[in-house]
């Protein structure tokens, strides 16, 4: 339950699912150290039974161990459906539900797929491999967005009919009028500011965020980029940005996206792989054009030259839809107000968990 979109889709759906017919009981692990917990930062309303030495990284005892308490737990609740996400948890959450309750229907969701930008072709085999083992046992198989499911079908992961694609649903943000949003964050009126909003790991080429700054530096010196969020590389770049002055802020992890979404004058994007990132949805909630590298789903929510700028997978191509905004606000602006249409009509809460409770019952 580290702090993005799996997480915030897993609390929203333990929130609001209805408890008449729905009786939820999250199974997690512990984040690892240069992680947020969103559990501990965000949602400290949702129970859970925290299995320990279940984390990311692989460990042959600690995850034989999280197995058997994985198992043991739910022969304790039997339940009815075993929903996992993620891959990790995916793989031991079906076997486990497979031995322990074979009964149960198993439901996978995919927030995205490790088939681009993480590893060799040898390693994509094999999880493309075990992915079609696990499918054997898994009853449908959820995709965030339709370019993942399209993805994971190419691969011979699952058939077509096996899918459903969801699209994850947002709780309103808390906005704010732009002038008090920066004079909160102590930020320059008369500036413009560029948004990321994301963890600092290598997929999300946080690297194509110095290349933009370089840029603005040089060919808009009143734009500033301001990235909320952490991660592994963030010491190194903040010492990169120090060293070359450029106009980046590194803000941490916040609680206060809507806050500093109000505040900003476009958002941005800038991975080699994503699923539908909730960060560009609640991008478009406050009604900003969105820039973002043309991967994964991001084409259900940035709709090119209609509501942001679709980009190729390179700096260059980037830092031009960043410049084209810049030099056309008016342009942005109609893009913003474009977005927030669409976001309220796709990517609402509501619909989302309808949509699960509705999974959830023709399953059974």
């Amino acid at each position: 339950m580290n702090v993005g979109g799996p997480a915030v889709l897993v609390a929203d759906l333990m929130r609001n699912l209805n408890s008449f017919y729905f009786e939820p009981r999250l199974v997690t692990g512990f984040c690892d150290e240069n992680e947020a917990d969103y559990l501990d930062e965000v949602a400290t309303d949702i129970m859970a039974f925290r299995v320990e030495g279940f984390g990311r990284s692989i460990s042959l005892w600690k995850d034989l161990k999280a197995f058997f308490l994985i198992m043991g737990e739910i022969r304790r609740f039997k339940p009815d459906v075993i929903h996992t996400h993620t891959a990790k948890a995916g793989v031991i959450g079906r076997i486990a539900g497979l031995i322990a309750r074979p009964t149960a229907k198993r439901v996978h969701t995919f927030h995205g797929h490790l088939l681009h930008g993480y590893f060799g072709s040898k390693k994509v085999q094999l999880i493309i491999a075990l992915e079609k083992i696990l499918g054997l046992m898994t009853f449908k198989f959820i995709a965030i967005g339709n370019m993942v499911k399209v993805d994971l079908v190419n691969s011979g992961v699952g058939k077509d009919q096996k899918f459903e694609v969801i699209y994850p649903g947002l709780q309103d943000l808390d906005l704010y009028q732009r002038a008090e949003a920066r004079n909160e964050l102590n930020l320059d009126l008369g500036k413009s500011y560029i948004v990321f909003v994301g963890r600092l790991t290598q997929i999300k080429r946080p690297d194509r965020l110095i290349d933009l700054a370089r840029s603005l530096k040089l060919d808009h010196p009143t734009a500033h980029i301001l990235v909320a969020g952490a991660g592994e590389m963030l010491i190194e770049l903040t010492e990169l940005t120090k060293r070359e002055a450029l106009p980046i802020t590194f803000m941490g992890w916040r609680k206060d996206i809507g806050m500093i979404l109000s505040a900003s004058d476009v958002a941005v994007l800038c991975s080699d792989n994503e699923g539908i990132p909730l960060t560009l949805i609640q991008a478009s909630q406050a009604g900003l054009p969105i820039v973002s590298t043309n991967v994964g789903s991001v084409s259900d929510i940035v709709v090119d030259g209609v509501t942001g700028v679709l980009a190729q997978v390179s700096s260059e191509s980037f830092i031009e839809g960043v410049s084209r905004l810049l030099h056309d606000p008016a342009l942005g602006i109609q893009m913003g107000k474009s977005g927030k249409k669409r976001a309220q009509m796709l990517f609402s809460s509501k619909a989302m968990v309808k949509h699960h409770q509705e999974l959830y019952t023709q399953t059974l």
